[in-house]
């Protein structure tokens, strides 16, 4: 039996880099009693490895760019939506992130997630019926697979590739990057397209 507030601890290291910059950011791992819960310190780096900012903050709560009295709030957690209980305690950018907009079901794959049945009618409340579409969904990606193991094919992403080396923990390690033909198969229109897989 589970007791008390239960939490999604993220911790360990994260990098991104955007053009010449790069934030290195570390995720502190908390414990049931410690006061660390989601707190994070990271430095932006210039092209030259420089620090140019620090930063530190909760990522529940926010982001602070400086040091001591002299930080400044550089983004902060919106209020939550009325009713969010109803909602697994989902913010409004979570409860936003499965909508469809008008005119956009044209535009998108069938393999986006928000097209995902049980997904769309967990969050319609119809638990039951989710969880019914939920497994005959895994069903058919085990199919899927069982299928390519008796094919002896490699399973490829449509949009990514992987690149570099699994071995090395620099610039040149393993990872996954966009091939950038999704924007022409947009505009071509998905429906016709034989690479995109079913998969629900």
């Amino acid at each position: 039996m589970l007791t008390g507030n239960r939490w999604v601890e993220h911790y360990g290291d994260m990098q991104i880099t955007g053009g010449d910059v790069t934030c290195k950011l570390n995720f502190m791992k908390g414990s049931y009693w410690s006061s660390k819960k989601g707190d994070f310190k990271g430095v932006v780096c210039d092209r030259d490895g420089e620090v140019v900012r620090q930063l530190h903050g909760r990522w529940f709560e926010g982001l602070f760019c400086g040091l001591g009295s002299k930080s400044h709030c550089v983004w902060r957690t919106g209020a939550m939506p009325p009713d969010f209980e109803k909602y697994y305690g989902f913010t409004r950018f979570a409860i936003e992130l499965n909508e469809i907009e008008p005119g956009q079901e044209q535009l998108l794959p069938l393999t986006d997630t928000r097209f995902r049945p049980d997904q769309r009618l967990l969050e319609e409340g119809d638990v039951d019926q989710a969880s019914t579409e939920k497994q005959r969904v895994e069903e058919m990606q085990r199919e899927r697979r069982k299928q390519r193991e008796l094919n002896d094919t490699e399973y490829k992403p449509i949009f990514f590739c992987k690149v570099g080396d699994e071995k090395a923990d620099d610039e040149a390690a393993e990872r996954w990057v966009f091939k950038g033909d999704y924007w022409k198969m947009r505009r071509d229109g998905f429906a016709s397209n034989e690479k995109i897989p079913k998969l629900w």
